[in-house]
């Protein structure tokens, strides 16, 4: 029957039966909420949103009730800063790489994350950039989705460019970045070393267009970094890791000795950060120093991961493959290949969130939120995602008291 022969006839309405069956209702142990616990608590999901929280196991028979009487349910994890994963890197530039990556982190209770790119040539910067618009605009299912991208590279300090290769490296000229620039509506946040010549213009030309703007790899003074707030830097990229300090700045200036970009991240209330919290990249005291410093509403959770998570130990690829640079997976951990320095992580957000406990021993909501709401805020994602609140989207991640995944769900 065509749509013209439906006028004036009258269908019955949907049945109660039908109705139940687009709705969805999850009770659990722990409920993690914002700021408090609902213990136990469920909560009831309508078409992939988030319908009503509630406290207490639900009570009644629904046939689309699941009861989890030993876990916890959270929200979904957001990873700001991720490379790879199951031996796939984003900058491979093919749809099958990033559907790899996505379902390997969606394993670690990974719901969102923003696809990061590396120092790389234009071409394949460009090849990452309409991945990433294709994959926003057509997420898969049981795969984290890609809200967008965090570009990130080539304009880095060479010096601090950690495992990044060095041909690309270069300062931020209009030329070079305008192409990119015509992907700003899928490129949520764009990192710089605030240090560079043309860093300034950079930061105003990505503001004007909603990219969000993030200081790394940089041997910037504390004095450079104060003046790339006023331009528009509000995040910081892994704290601890590929910046400038009094140590570092002090090679270059014996007197008086300076702040670098690590003090100027734990002094200005006005950046965010995010730490490797994998076991491997920081001890446990930097994990509380980040913590006491910057709270867990200015503190992320970053996995940084690389192609080498869930495989075996050995030689991989950071980047594009023939382009990129050679790294180890061993003991854990991304190495350079003589062992000597870090290279990326290769570890999922559940081991960052079991480690930042470890070291801290937190209440679950403050744990919590630097996987999920605080990124979620960073990115400007907050609105849909990152709290168990009604409206929002029904991602949702279910755990054991020792934080091991057991259940990840998709919302709409």
């Amino acid at each position: 029957m065509g749509a013209d022969q439906l006028q004036g006839i009258s269908l019955p309405p949907l049945t109660e039966t039908s109705s139940l069956m687009d709705e969805r209702i999850y009770s659990a142990h722990k409920i993690i909420l914002e700021d408090r616990v609902l213990s136990p608590g469920h909560i009831i999901v309508k078409d992939g949103r988030i319908k009503s929280v509630e406290s207490g196991t639900f009570q009644g028979h629904h046939p689309n009730h699941e009861h989890h009487p030993d876990l916890i349910l959270a929200p979904g994890f957001v990873d700001l800063h991720v490379h790879g994963g199951d031996g796939a890197d984003f900058m491979d530039g093919t749809p099958g790489a990033f559907l790899k990556t996505c379902k390997a982190h969606f394993r670690h209770g990974t719901t969102t994350l923003l696809a990061t790119s590396t120092a790389a040539t234009s071409e394949s910067i460009l090849a990452f950039l309409e991945c990433t618009r294709n994959a926003k605009a057509n997420p898969w299912p049981e795969a984290a989705r890609v809200a967008g991208a965090h570009f990130y590279g080539p304009y880095f300090f060479k010096d601090a460019r950690g495992c990044h290769p060095a041909e690309p490296i270069t300062d931020p000229a209009y030329s070079h970045y305008a192409p990119f620039l015509e992907f700003a509506d899928c490129i949520i946040t764009a990192s710089v070393a605030p240090e560079l010549m043309g860093a300034e213009q950079f930061s105003s030309d990505c503001t004007q267009r909603g990219i969000r703007m993030n200081a790394g790899h940089s041997h910037a003074t504390f004095a450079q970094v104060e003046h790339s707030i006023r331009y528009g830097v509000r995040h910081v990229d892994h704290l601890f890791c590929a910046m400038s300090d009094r140590a570092r700045l002090r090679q270059t200036q014996t007197y008086p000795m300076r702040g670098g970009l690590l003090e100027a991240t734990l002094f200005f209330d006005s950046l965010t950060t995010e730490v490797i919290a994998d076991g491997k990249h920081l001890a446990p005291e930097l994990l509380r120093l980040a913590y006491k410093a910057k709270g867990p509403d200015r503190l992320a959770l970053v996995t940084d991961a690389n192609r080498a998570m869930d495989m075996p130990d050995g030689e991989y690829w950071f980047g594009k493959p023939g382009e990129g640079e050679l790294v180890l997976r061993k003991d854990g951990v991304g190495l350079t290949p003589d062992g000597k320095a870090l290279a990326s992580s290769v570890a999922g957000m559940d081991t960052c969130l079991r480690q930042m406990q470890a070291a801290l021993s937190l209440p679950l909501p403050e744990l919590f939120r630097m996987a999920t709401l605080t990124p979620a805020r960073i990115a400007g994602l907050d609105g849909d995602i990152g709290s168990i609140t009604p409206g929002k989207r029904a991602d949702l991640v279910l755990l054991d008291e020792q934080l091991h995944v057991r259940k990840v769900l998709l919302g709409k």
